[in-house]
């Protein structure tokens, strides 16, 4: 028995690893797509300053993050957050991008 589990420990952290670095490409696209949503929210009020430290406030420091893309398309403000992949951890990044993209209407005066 004890054989067995030694002969097969390294495949169940192989799918223990797997499974976790999906996890983070998925929270990662939830944080990318909620920080781009509340940036667009901000910027469609006060401004595309606003909107891309609106973006920053709701990104971690340990998120590889681009600076935000905020601006206006017809009657929407459109913001786009950009995340770099990461590699089990937040901070080992691979050079693949995550976006997430987020609209609001503009408010007029």
């Amino acid at each position: 028995m004890a054989i067995e589990f030694v002969g097969m420990l390294p495949f169940i952290l192989l799918i223990v690893v797997a499974v976790w670095e999906c996890v983070l490409i998925g929270y990662a696209y939830s944080l990318a797509g909620n920080a781009a949503d509340e940036a667009a929210r901000v910027g469609a009020v006060d401004g595309v300053g606003a909107c891309q430290e609106a973006a920053a406030e709701h990104i971690s420091e340990a998120w590889d993050m681009g600076t935000p893309n905020c601006y206006v398309s017809g009657k929407l403000f459109k913001a786009e957050v950009t995340l770099n992949l990461p590699v089990l951890l937040p901070g080992l990044n691979l050079d693949i991008d995550i976006v997430g993209t987020g609209g609001s209407p503009n408010e007029e005066e």
